[in-house]
């Protein structure tokens, strides 16, 4: 008994103590911030909820947008028992102790269980499996909570089994009212561009936002009593804000990157390469994204382009992080600012589809290897024209089989380089 006591008293001063984060989670679905398209009155989730009919679902979302809230205040809406796994720490034994758990707990009272995993991405592909039967047969509802793409990191057997939900970041009003009632917790007032200033550099983040409360309150109260935020104690307590850069915005950051470049914005593009390197991307992921682009999207048009993209790749290499910056920042601008035209790609990509779906072709007679020993026996080589025995360079000749004989696959546009690339082929005729 005494144990208790001291243990409650223990928790107790915990509670008083824990981040304001920690002390102002919702417990239940009408204490969450946000997530109105999920969650307002007879919305999909709030519905299955309330009814308790939901099955396994997956809540994907950025980091502070309330996954770990929102399953916890399920747990308080309906009659199942919740655990709670952290997938950083868990295994494949933590996570058959559970089934064994809920098959007693359906057994003994007829009661089923809320498996509640957190960081889902996390777990291998045999961790994830091994939670399979217990989803498949219903045995327990998983909520699987990721801020990874889960088409990415989740396997699609247990994808295919749950129920996607995106959770969005909190807008400028959400992280309002999250700011005032983290104000009135605190017992603390402030200044309209303090809480401007907070709310606009919340990021969508709902912990952030109260951290930064919590912070800039601290650094009120420590001037005078009740405290009083402003500005500056908000531009102070924004201060310790770390980028957030996960695997999905990794797609999407290069995404805007390419482009932006493509779009001839070198602006945006100094931009997101900005961004990228402030997240720690890795340097040479955007060398190779150069590199491609630049023939992919630039080609003929600047030919000067692939040997810049490949010089900056090899001042990665050769140089490093952060003098590499300048490299790459060099090729960024070289790229936005040249003439843009994807007629290379589209040539080898029509060729390709031809080769690939088109009939089974020989070499031409003429164009093939004359120089062995009874080449000439074979007709091989025979009646090729050698273009440099002209004058101009070149003669009028076929080259491509019969079966795609016509066909164009390379069409130079009207911009830069290749303005002087069509002038010249277009001067030719061939037979």
């Amino acid at each position: 008994m005494a144990d208790d006591l001291f243990g409650a008293a223990a928790d107790d001063v915990l509670a008083a103590s824990a981040p304001l984060a920690a002390r102002l989670r919702p417990r239940s679905l009408d204490d969450i911030v946000g997530q109105d398209e999920l969650l307002a009155p007879g919305k999909p989730l709030r519905t299955l909820v309330e009814a308790d009919r939901l099955s396994s679902v997956i809540l994907w979302g950025p980091p502070g947008t309330g996954k770990t809230t929102l399953a916890q205040a399920i747990a308080a809406h309906t009659s199942k028992s919740f655990e709670q796994l952290s997938a950083v720490s868990a295994g494949v034994k933590d996570v058959r102790e559970v089934l064994e758990r809920a098959r007693h707990r359906l057994g003994e009272r007829g009661q089923g269980t809320i498996l509640f995993l957190d960081e889902v991405h996390r777990f291998s592909k045999s961790q994830q499996d091994a939670l399979l039967p217990g989803v498949e047969s219903g045995l327990i509802t998983l909520i699987g909570a990721t801020t990874e793409n889960p088409f990415f990191e989740v396997n699609p057997p247990l994808l295919s089994r749950s129920t996607l939900f995106r959770l969005v970041a909190l807008d400028d009003a959400a992280a309002r009212a999250l700011l005032e009632r983290g104000l009135r917790a605190e017992g603390a007032t402030a200044d309209e561009d303090a809480v401007a200033h907070l709310a606009g550099h919340a990021n969508g983040d709902g912990r952030h936002v109260l951290t930064s409360v919590e912070v800039a309150v601290a650094v009120a109260r420590a001037r005078a009593e009740p405290p009083v935020v402003t500005l500056a104690d908000a531009e102070a307590a924004l201060g310790t804000k770390a980028l957030r850069y996960g695997r999905d915005e990794h797609y999407d950051v290069i995404s805007a990157f390419i482009k932006s470049i493509r779009g001839s914005d070198p602006d945006a593009g100094l931009y997101w390469l900005a961004r990228m390197l402030e997240a720690g991307e890795d340097a040479r992921f955007i060398a190779r994204r150069i590199i491609i682009l630049a023939s992919e999207d630039i080609g003929e048009a600047d030919p000067q382009s692939l040997p810049i993209a490949v010089a900056a790749a090899h001042a990665v290499e050769h140089v490093g992080l952060p003098e590499a910056q300048l490299n790459l920042a060099q090729a960024v601008v070289h790229l936005a600012t040249a003439p843009k035209s994807n007629r290379v790609a589209l040539g080898i990509w029509s060729a390709r589809e031809d080769v690939r779906h088109g009939p089974s072709v020989e070499v031409p007679v003429h164009l093939r290897d004359g120089h062995y020993s009874g080449a000439a026996k074979l007709g091989h080589g025979v009646g090729y024209d050698y273009p440099h025995d002209h004058s101009e360079g070149w003669v009028p000749q076929r080259y491509l089989p019969d079966e795609v004989h016509g066909r164009t696959y390379y069409d130079p546009s009207d911009h830069g380089f290749e303005q002087e690339i069509r002038t010249r082929m277009q001067s030719r005729t061939t037979s």
